[in-house]
C-alpha cells in the first residue's frame, strides 16, 4: 500500500487531518529545495502500553536542525511532544514510526527565504524492520559507496536536512543495485563516516569504536547504545578514525540509528566479517538495547514516553 493511501490522522499545522487530505502544493519550497529538517522517532510496544524512546531528546534535535538552518519552527518542543503521543492515541497505534517535519512552503520560490513560512507536520504509522525482517538475526551486506559524505562546510551534517538526503538516496540506491542491503560513506579525507541513515561502530579484540568524521550526525540511538556498553557490558567505547580497510578485518561491525534500531553487518564489499555472523558484543547490544525499549528494564525510565 502506498503511503499517501493509508487511514488515519496527520497533524499538519495545529490541525489533525485525515491522511489520505494531509496535501502540499507543487510550489512548496521543500519540494525544490529540500528546505526542511526532519526526526525519526521510534514508538515500542510495551507492557505498560506504547512507549516513545527518547521523544524530548528527538524533538529538541528537531530544533536544533531548524535552528542550524535558519527556520523558526512556531511551535515548542512540549506542544509538539503532545502532537506526537497523541498521534499514538487517535491512530491506535501499539508500535510505529513517527516523522515530524518542518519546513519552507509555498509562500515564494527562488532561492531566498525570506517571506517564507516554517510550517511543521507529523505523521505516524507502523513500519518494521528498516533493512528487512531477517536484517536484525541475520546481519546485511553493505559496500563502501563511490559517493563521499558531505564536506562539513558544504552542508551542515549536524542537522537532519531534507536536502542533506539525497547523497544517502545515491548511496543506498547504488548499492541495492548491486545487490547490496545498505551503503557506508567515507568522509572528504577517505576516512568512515557512516551509513546512508546510520551511525556506526566495530569490534576488534573487544574494544568498541566509532568513527570521529566530523561529518557523522550525532545519533540519539548511538548516545544510548554507547552509554549501555559502558554501564550493562563495560566496554569501553573509544571515537577516532576509522579506515576502510579496518572494516575489512574487525571483528564485529554493526550500524546504529532509530530506523535500523542495531543491526549486524556481516559483509563489506565482498568481504565476510569474521565468521559472517553477528557477533559476541553485538548481539549482546541488541538484546539489552531492546529490553530497555521495550521497557522490560527499569533502567534509564527518562528515554521512554509512555503513551
Amino acid at each position: 500500500m502506498s503511503l499517501t493511501d493509508m487511514k488515519g490522522k496527520i497533524w499538519m499545522d495545529g490541525t489533525f487531518v485525515d491522511w489520505r487530505d494531509a496535501k502540499v502544493h507543487v510550489l512548496t519550497h521543500a519540494l525544490h529545495y529540500g528546505t526542511g529538517v526532519f526526526e525519526g522517532v521510534r514508538c515500542y510496544a510495551t507492557d505498560r502500553g506504547p512507549a516513545i524512546f527518547r521523544l524530548k531528546d528527538h524533538t529538541e534535535r528537531l530544533f536544533q536542525s531548524a535552528k542550524i538552518i535558519g527556520l523558526d519552527i512556531p511551535f515548542s518542543v512540549a506542544e509538539l511532544n503532545e502532537v506526537q503521543q497523541e498521534l499514538i492515541r487517535i491512530n491506535a497505534l501499539d508500535s510505529a514510526y513517527i516523522r515530524p517535519l518542518a519546513y519552507l512552503g509555498a509562500e515564494g520560490l527562488g532561492l531566498t527565504t525570506k517571506n517564507l513560512q516554517t510550517h511543521v507536520m507529523i505523521a505516524a504509522w507502523s513500519w518494521g524492520a528498516y533493512l528487512g525482517a531477517d536484517a536484525l538475526q541475520q546481519g546485511v551486506r553493505v559496500m563502501v559507496s563511490s559517493f563521499t559524505r558531505h564536506h562539513i562546510n558544504s552542508m551542515m551534517c549536524k542537522a537532519k536536512v531534507g536536502g542533506n538526503y539525497v547523497n544517502s538516496v545515491l548511496a543506498r540506491g547504488e548499492a541495492e543495485r548491486l545487490g547490496m542491503d545498505e551503503a557506508i560513506l567515507l568522509d572528504t579525507n577517505g576516512f568512515v563516516a557512516e551509513g546512508s541513515g546510520e551511525n556506526i561502530f566495530i569490534v576488534r579484540d573487544g574494544q568498541l569504536y566509532t568513527p570521529t568524521a566530523a561529518s557523522v550526525l550525532e545519533g540519539l540511538t548511538k548516545a544510548a547504545v554507547i552509554q549501555l556498553a559502558e554501564e550493562e557490558l563495560g566496554l569501553t567505547v573509544l571515537a577516532k578514525p576509522i579506515t576502510r580497510d579496518e572494516l575489512y578485518i574487525a571483528d564485529e561491525v554493526f550500524f546504529t540509528g532509530t530506523a535500523v534500531e542495531l543491526t549486524s553487518v556481516r559483509e563489506i564489499d565482498g568481504r565476510p566479517i569474521a565468521d559472517g555472523q553477528p557477533g559476541a558484543i553485538t548481539k549482546a547490544l541488541q538484546q539489552v538495547y531492546f529490553d530497555q525499549v521495550m521497557g522490560r528494564r527499569s533502567e534509564h525510565p527518562e528515554w521512554l514516553t509512555f503513551v
